[in-house]
This record gives structure tokens, C-alpha cells and sequence, in this order.
């Protein structure tokens, strides 16, 4: 069995892209200045890191995710979401609007999927969402390029 050896790894990258890091640190307090809730953005981040099969995103947000008391089995379910019968409804839109996103080359973005989304988001928290799911993606674009090693979680 083949190991991935990291290509540039998070502080590295950080060091060598320090514009862009503040860019995307930037998006991300943007949204978590928007009033949603920070469980449910660590949700989001969670679904969109496991399809995009980002070890270090994953890691990371799980990490903060547990840190906020989301409780375990959220965490344990999220990938199954749909069946779950743990998750809000507030949180099945956000979920459902994240891997539309995600999974964009598929389907576009659907406006029935949309609607569903603003049943229970505002038109200024649909759009936070929205840039959330979008920085998501791309930091799990970067992470995987990169091979970015997962975070170690504190003991």
C-alpha cells in the first residue's frame, strides 16, 4: 500500500499563499459573523469534506464539531443524513443545498433544491450559506491538491 506524502502541507501553504489565506480566512468570518448557527456550518463543512474525501478538512472540522457539543451521533450520521431522523429540518435543507453544490456538474443547482433551502433560510442566510459550502469546497480543493496531512486532534 502505496502512502500519500503531502505535496505542500497547511502552515507551509499558509506561509507561501498568505493573500489568499487571508482571503479565505476572510469568507469564513464573514459567514460566522452572519448569525447562522456555527453547528450547522460545521455540519456543512463536514458533508461537503466527505464527498470531496478531504482527510484534513474532515479531520479539522469533526474536531470543531465536537469542541461545539454537536452531539455524536450528528456527527456519526451525517453522511446519511436523509435517514438518519437526527437532523432538523433546518439542517436536511442546509445539507441538501450543500451537496447540490458539491456535486454541481451533476445537476446544476436545481431550484426545487433551492426552494427547499429557502423554506427555511432566509434570502441573507441562503446566501451566507451559499459562500460557506463555496469556501468549503475550495479549501478542500486546496487540501487534497496539496495533500494537506490531517491535524492531529489534542489530547
Amino acid at each position: 500500500m502505496s502512502e500519500l506524502k503531502p505535496r505542500m502541507d497547511y502552515e507551509p501553504f499558509k506561509a507561501a499563499a498568505p493573500a489568499v489565506y487571508a482571503a479565505m480566512a476572510a469568507l469564513t468570518k464573514a459567514v460566522n459573523d452572519s448569525g447562522l448557527e456555527k453547528d450547522l456550518t460545521e455540519l456543512i463543512k463536514i458533508r461537503a469534506s466527505q464527498i470531496n474525501s478531504c482527510a484534513f478538512c474532515l479531520q479539522f472540522h469533526l474536531t470543531a464539531a465536537r469542541g461545539l457539543g454537536i452531539p455524536v451521533e450528528k456527527l456519526d450520521l451525517v453522511a446519511a443524513w436523509r435517514e438518519a431522523g437526527v437532523f432538523t429540518p433546518r439542517e436536511m435543507a442546509a445539507l441538501a443545498w450543500t451537496e447540490t453544490l458539491t456535486r454541481i456538474e451533476s445537476q446544476g443547482a436545481p431550484d426545487a433544491v433551492y426552494a427547499q433551502l429557502r423554506e427555511q433560510f432566509s434570502e441573507s442566510e441562503a446566501a451566507f450559506l451559499t459562500v460557506s459550502i463555496g469556501t468549503i469546497n475550495q479549501w478542500n480543493r486546496i487540501a487534497v491538491g496539496l495533500r494537506f496531512s490531517p491535524p492531529l486532534p489534542k489530547a
